[in-house]
């Protein structure tokens, strides 16, 4: 089996919305400073492209949380790979997301981070697929609702391919 990659949203779309979701947080955040915690591997082109376009101050931190493996369905079972290095208490956090879909490695992450005391938790991804949501999750800030379909590029990835696209694309399997 192989595949093909039909381009879903554009550079061009995907650079105008993030540009416009940095105007946003810059304006919600205004007078704090944003905490921003990637989510490892696929948040980080987005949290890149996103922090240049946020005028407030801003700091990083890197979470990576497992629920796929190799598929293209993910496991329901959560695992934090690597854990945050500073602690969040009184820190105004944004968790940057490249893709919500059943909501659930987010709820699971939201509930583990609020016990850490934080001054604020607020969620911002590039993608969200609502018909898939399974856990209640409130989303603060989203570029793009897509489809129910397996999306590649700007950071995400199927078996570890294509996470450098400039665009957002769909994976289509052909038999061969």
């Amino acid at each position: 089996m192989s595949e093909k990659i039909r381009v879903l949203l554009t550079e061009e779309e995907v650079d105008r919305k993030i540009s416009e979701l940095g105007a946003e947080i810059s304006k919600d955040y205004q007078g704090k400073t944003v905490h921003m915690i990637c989510i490892l591997k696929g948040g980080v082109c987005f949290m890149c492209e996103l922090a240049k376009r946020i005028t407030v101050p801003v700091s990083f931190d890197f979470m990576s949380v497992s629920s796929y493996g190799a598929g293209t369905e993910s496991s329901g079972i959560i695992r934090i790979v690597k854990d945050l290095d500073e602690p969040l208490k009184d820190k105004d956090v944004l968790i940057v997301e490249d893709i919500i879909d059943s909501g659930r490695t987010l709820s699971h992450l939201c509930k583990l981070l609020q016990n850490r005391e934080p001054a604020s938790i607020r969620i911002c991804t590039l993608l969200d697929k609502p018909s898939r949501r399974v856990k209640a999750v409130n989303v603060d800030y989203t570029a793009f609702q897509i489809p129910d379909e397996f999306v590649v590029g700007y950071g995400l990835d199927y078996d570890q391919k294509y996470r450098n696209l400039p665009y957002i694309g769909v994976v289509e399997f052909d038999e061969d």
